[in-house]
């Protein structure tokens, strides 16, 4: 695993070696003239069918590599926001020099074809991104897409930062200036990380902390804490007098207390400052907390048009190494938040520290088509390794110019491909997280949730170990496993399958280590029983491939036989295919695991025998003349499938069964099929019957699957080699369960008591309390304590099956929130963007007529229209599941109800997980309350939340910190803009996408 981690970096520093080289030869031309080929632009015809400047002919093509869609894996090309001129010379020049890094893409790609997307993210705003694709607007003819604001820009850029924000909420900062200050906050929130710690104070006569349980300290910027706060923007309304000399003195303490406990970044300091203006410099307080050192900065941003109070604001960021800028429209917000990340970048660009970050797990949505492939395939989280680019220049070596930053994705699945899963055990599996005990790969995470379409839940980077892991209450494995500690912890376990609705309780024993040259550590968990003795096998490889050629036989092509990734011919082999090529000789650059390879074989061999068991079974059409069983199936340890189908494909009741959509029933990097698992949790020789839960609010299944696993008894012990099973109709298994319930051991074969009578009720209930059997048909697949509340819960009390409560620390829940057309909706980057429409023709207006509109628009007293809206949010829930007691065989019982007394009878099928239950159904029991399944949400009293948000588990900051550099040049700290140049900047490309609609 190291050595990928290794190839993916080497892959970036090749990148800035040649950048840094293009940029060092290059001089700046003012004037320079160079066609590019820009991402939006290529391939665009005008009217008389001639391409658009920057739109020139450039190749496509679809590639299986990049999910299908049509790349250029000769070229790079570059992609510029729609707010930004494409031909800026700042922007020509960049595009320019970084040509020559098309070389180097390809170079890359050639040495490791495992590279999916590389790129090159300028500190102008243009991205250069290899392969070459088209990029198209959204439905609003906007590409709000900036390099600047991603996360692995930012990490690479800067070092982690504590920073304290404060908004000047007085009665001058009413309307617009108000609307732009929230969306000034909203934009430096987005430039904060996971090892980043912020938080956000409004300021008049009186301070008034957004989030007042958080006075005094600072909170991690994560997903979750950052939407918290944007949610307390909409509370701050403009009053009063600005009292900036509080707020100041507020600002530098926090940071000298929290600094001090040895929390937060420990590195960067900064203050920013959101105000339409500062009566005064404040010299003394600087003298007081900053001087001489100046470690904390100071960023101030100036609200509005008027420049009174400019050369004050300018001179504290000046002063105190920071940057000032002007923010007079929407539109001017996010270039303008953004200056501050190249102060910031200055003492790691002078110390030429060309740290490698590595992102926490994301999903990429980067381009809209590939995010409606996403939607249709499924969406594929990935990390990012990023280095920064520096100027080498002398003569710019004391100003800290970053050039950019160049990264490469890699898919998470990558990770899991390094881990052998047939060495890990059918419950087995392998996790890694991040410094901040974040995960970046574990089968429990869960980032999509359904409602229509798949979504992304909002916090899905920002799962805690502890959320998965919920039995590890003390954080035993996740502190040491945070710290990069090499151990081994055990636990018991209460690990959910089935879509949630059943629990296995196992004792796990989990091994963890630090992954050399990255933040993070991997672990493997073991389940005991299971993965620690291996059964192996010799065969030869002509008898092998022989069976390994069956038409019937399939491995997990999740798991890596072969790798195919290394060389492009072979990407579009499967693993049966790669492993058949490479025995026979016929590829030899393929690279396979020799032994995985030869226990396959093995498998295939001693396998064989049961398809010729399989077609008998079908020739014998007196055991299944109604086609009752449709599909027999086989899975051996080392991947390895069989299947037999008993009537056509075009017949199966369970079109998904055993295919890459049922990713449950399956093998995959995950984890063993579902039947399989828990085959393996009953006694040997016993089966396991189930029908399937459907993802939709009704479950209606209309079939049963059967498995048994497979044993090989060698004094204790005895690894579980294989599972075999079957599915067949649920009506044909209710049938015959029909059947069997009315045959009686009697002389006379008369049953004393039988399911027809109309005095009973009789079910076929699973070891989990899922129905099978009903008389009422409607109740097949409902959990029993929904129809016999009365009897479950006596079941209960008897020990016949216990209760286990769960925890889901990822779930969504349903929540009711006001909608309206206030100005909080201008805190989404896109409705800020449109909005800005808005601005600029009241800007035009007044420029013609000296009429404040504005006032009309934007004024504090307008009426919104307020709806309630339903939504789902992340919220905890608690939900119980149930499992049978194995050793007790038959019980009966009798409850007291209000008027009379309901007796039942529960007595388990041998060899199976299943029970018959007999009720009688003469007594109602109408009282007692019926027992489900149902999640509850888990509410945190007021107190209780504040606690959770002042909560800090242990993390392990990045080793690298450069937040000071004592030959630093801060001379160049913003200025007044030119206001006529924005406007032409910002007005032409938002008029060009109204006139061309």
């Amino acid at each position: 695993m190291e050595e990928m981690f290794h190839k993916k970096s080497e892959a970036v520093r090749r990148l800035v070696e040649a950048a840094e080289e293009a940029h060092l030869k290059h001089e700046f031309d003012a004037d320079l003239q160079y066609e590019y080929f820009n991402a939006v632009l290529i391939n665009e015809r005008d009217k008389d069918g001639n391409f658009l400047e920057l739109g020139k002919e450039f190749i496509l093509a679809p590639n299986d590599h990049f999910n299908n869609l049509p790349v250029n894996i000769s070229l790079s090309d570059v992609q510029v926001p729609t707010n930004m001129y494409n031909k800026d010379p700042a922007i020509v020049n960049g595009v320019y020099w970084s040509e020559s890094l098309n070389k180097v893409f390809v170079d890359n790609f050639d040495r490791d074809p495992s590279l999916i997307w590389q790129y090159f993210g300028s500190a102008k705003g243009f991205f250069r991104q290899y392969p070459g694709i088209k990029w198209e607007p959204d439905e609003n003819g906007v590409i709000a897409f900036d390099c600047r604001n991603r996360k692995w820009y930012i990490q690479a850029a800067t070092s982690p930062k504590d920073v304290v924000i404060l908004v000047d909420v007085s009665g001058s900062m009413k309307g617009l200036r108000l609307t732009i200050a929230k969306q000034t906050v909203s934009s430096i929130l987005d430039t904060l990380g996971d090892d980043d710690f912020f938080n956000i104070i409004a300021y008049n006569e009186e301070l008034h902390y957004v989030e007042p349980c958080l006075n005094g300290t600072l909170v991690q910027a994560d997903r979750t804490n950052k939407e918290h706060f944007r949610e307390h923007l909409d509370k701050l309304f403009a009053k009063g007098i600005g009292m900036l000399d509080i707020a100041l003195n507020e600002a530098f303490n926090i940071l000298s207390d929290f600094n001090h406990t040895g929390q937060g970044s420990v590195c960067s300091q900064a203050i920013m400052l959101i105000t339409d203006g500062a009566v005064d410099t404040y010299d003394t307080i600087f003298a007081k907390y900053n001087w001489p050192d100046r470690k904390v900065r100071i960023f101030t941003y100036l609200i509005g048009r008027e420049a009174a109070f400019a050369d004050n604001l300018k001179w504290m960021a000046c002063a105190n190494k920071g940057f000032f800028t002007q923010i007079s429209t929407l539109a001017d917000v996010q270039e303008n938040v953004m200056e501050y990340l190249h102060v910031l970048s200055r003492p790691k660009v002078i110390d030429q520290e060309h740290d490698v970050v590595w992102t926490e797990a994301y999903i990429d949505s980067t381009l809209p088509q590939a995010q409606k492939l996403a939607d249709d395939q499924g969406l594929v989280l990935m990390t990012t390794v990023a280095m920064p680019v520096f100027s080498k220049q002398n003569e710019t070596r004391s100003k800290g110019i970053l050039l950019g930053v160049v990264g490469t994705d890699v898919p998470v699945k990558e990770l899991l491909k390094t881990i052998p899963k047939y060495k890990l055990g059918i419950h087995g599996y392998a996790f890694a997280i991040t410094n901040n005990g974040y995960i970046l790969t574990h089968p429990e995470l869960r980032p999509l949730y359904e409602e229509g379409k798949k979504r992304r839940k909002p916090n899905y980077s920002s799962v805690d170990l502890s959320e998965v892991e919920w039995e590890d209450r003390d954080d035993v494995l996740r502190n040491a496993m945070v710290n990069r500690k090499t151990g081994k912890f055990s636990m018991e376990v209460k690990k959910t399958v089935d879509k949630g609705k059943r629990v296995l309780v196992m004792t796990n024993d989990y091994y963890y280590t630090d992954i050399k040259g990255t933040p993070f550590s991997l672990g493997v968990a073991l389940s005991r029983g299971h993965g620690k003795y291996f059964f192996r096998g010799n065969v030869t490889i002509e008898e092998g491939l022989h069976d390994l050629e069956h038409p019937d036989v399939s491995l997990a092509d999740e798991w890596s036989y072969c790798n195919t990734d290394l060389h492009p011919e072979h990407r579009h082999l499967s693993q049966l295919e790669a492993i058949k090529l490479y025995l026979k000789g016929k590829e030899p650059l393929l690279q396979c695991d020799k032994e995985l390879i030869q226990e396959v074989l093995f498998d295939a061999v001693v396998s064989a025998p049961i398809e010729a068991y399989w077609t008998s079974l079908a020739l014998n059409k007196s055991e299944n003349s109604d086609k009752g069983v449709e599909v027999a199936f086989l899975g051996t340890r080392t991947g390895l499938s069989r299947i037999n189908l008993f009537v056509g494909a075009e017949q199966l009741t369970n079109q998904d069964f055993l295919k890459a959509g049922d990713k449950e029933n399956i093998f995959n990097a995950d984890h063993f099929p579902l039947w399989y698992r828990r085959a393996a949790e009953q006694i040997p020789g016993s089966f396991v019957y189930s029908i399937p839960f459907s993802t939709g609010i009704v479950n209606k299944s209309n079939v049963v699957t059967a498995s048994t696993s497979i044993q090989l008894l060698d004094e204790r012990k005895s690894p579980v080699v294989a599972a075999v099973g079957i599915q067949m109709k649920l009506e044909f298994f209710q049938r015959k369960f029909w059947t069997a319930s009315r045959q009686c051991a009697s002389l006379d074969g008369k049953c004393s008591i039988s399911c027809d009578d109309e005095t009973v009720n009789c079910y076929l209930i699973d070891n989990n309390g899922f129905i099978l059997v009903s008389e009422d048909y409607t109740q097949t697949g409902d959990f029993f304590g929904e129809v016999e509340g009365a009897v479950m819960n006596k079941l209960l009390t008897m020990g016949s099956f216990k209760r286990i409560t769960l925890y889901d620390y990822q779930a969504m829940c349903r929540a009711n929130k006001d909608s309206s057309d206030s100005a909080s909706g201008l805190l989404d980057p896109y409705h800020a963007f449109l909005a800005a429409v808005k601005w600029i023709m009241t800007e035009l207006v007044l420029f013609l007529v000296e009429f404040n509109l504005c006032s009309w628009w934007h004024s504090d007293m307008t009426a919104t229209a307020q709806k309630l809206k339903q939504t789902l949010e992340p919220c905890d829930t608690e939900y119980p599941a149930f499992v049978s007691e194995r050793t007790i065989k038959e019980t009966s019982g009798n409850i007291a109800c209000e008027d009379c007394s309901k007796s039942f009878v529960i007595q388990q099928i041998p060899s199976s997980n299943l029970f018959m239950v007999v009720v009688d159904s003469s007594c109602l029991c109408e009282s007692v309350t019926p027992i489900t399944m149902a999640p509850i949400e888990i509410r945190y009293i007021e107190s209780l939340k504040c606690e959770r948000l002042k909560a800090q588990k242990i993390r392990r900051r990045p080793e690298s910190c450069h937040g000071f550099h004592p030959e630093e040049n801060a001379r160049e700290c913003g200025g007044a803009p030119s206001l006529q140049a924005k406007m032409v900047l910002v007005v032409f490309p938002l008029l060009l996408m109204l006139f061309s609609r």
